[in-house]
């Protein structure tokens, strides 16, 4: 009886009927992709520390995605808000001075006037002995100090005027501060100028419209208004008037 060898593929050997079937083993071929095992430290010699192990960076297909980052908001702190009335911290240089604004009684300075709207509002402030304060004021946001002085005595006023001569006119301006008259002609060489405290007569004749200033040992003037006006005369006589009786009580 004959006998049949038949080589397998494979590992090892069976007899079957007679027939002895060898089997070797091919070694599969690796998949692709696949991930490697880590190789195998080396052992280490003694006294030393052992060789760290260097794993091969993940594949992009298993690498986690990258963390999205936004910029933080701004930390963002409310502004005090800016004001919208306005404050206003008013002062005298005289005791028990009443203060007025807008015709609304507040007290004595010191005072202070707050809750007022941006804008125009009427001052009025009165001192027993002095001249009353009547004043447009612009209020504006915020705090703002106002002082009144009344010892201190304030004049500016002008009025154009026509200077009557012996024979003819000439045109010009009369006008007042606390040192004195002054008499400014449009032309020529006629004008002056007085000290308040050395008028002699300082006068208005409201029918003729005529405004007399004599100085103290010196000449008389005579002046009216360009258009006739007594009541422009009798205004600036009233108020330059007003301060040189302040002067004459002066100590």
């Amino acid at each position: 009886m004959s006998s049949r060898v038949v080589i397998v593929l494979g590992a090892g050997a069976v007899a079957v009927g007679g027939v002895m079937l060898f089997f070797v083993t091919r070694p599969a071929a690796p998949r692709p992709n696949a991930a490697l095992p880590p190789p195998l430290a080396a052992p280490a010699s003694p006294g030393t520390s052992p060789a760290p192990v260097i794993e091969p960076p993940p594949s992009s297909s298993s690498r986690p995605p990258a963390a999205v980052t936004r910029p933080a908001a701004a930390a963002t702190t409310p502004d005090a808000r800016a004001p919208t009335t306005g404050t206003l911290r008013i002062e005298s240089d005289v005791a028990d001075t009443s203060v007025f604004i807008d015709r609304v009684y507040l007290g004595t300075a010191p005072v202070t006037a707050e809750g007022l709207t941006p804008g125009q509002h009427h001052l009025n402030m009165s001192a027993t002995g002095y001249d009353a304060v009547s004043q447009q004021i612009e209020v504006e946001p915020g705090v703002h100090d106002v002082s009144i002085t009344f010892k201190e005595i304030r004049l500016d006023a002008k009025i154009a005027v026509v200077h009557k001569h012996a024979m003819g006119s000439c045109s010009g301006t009369l006008s007042a501060t606390p040192q004195g008259l002054t008499y400014t002609p449009a032309a020529g060489n006629d004008g002056f100028t007085v000290p308040l405290t050395d008028l002699e007569a300082f006068d208005v004749d409201y029918l003729a419209k005529n405004l007399r200033v004599k100085a103290r040992k010196g000449k008389t003037y005579n002046f009216t208004d360009p258009d006739g006006n007594a009541d422009r005369l009798f205004v600036f006589q009233r108020d330059v008037d007003k301060v040189r009786q302040r002067i004459a009580r002066r100590p």
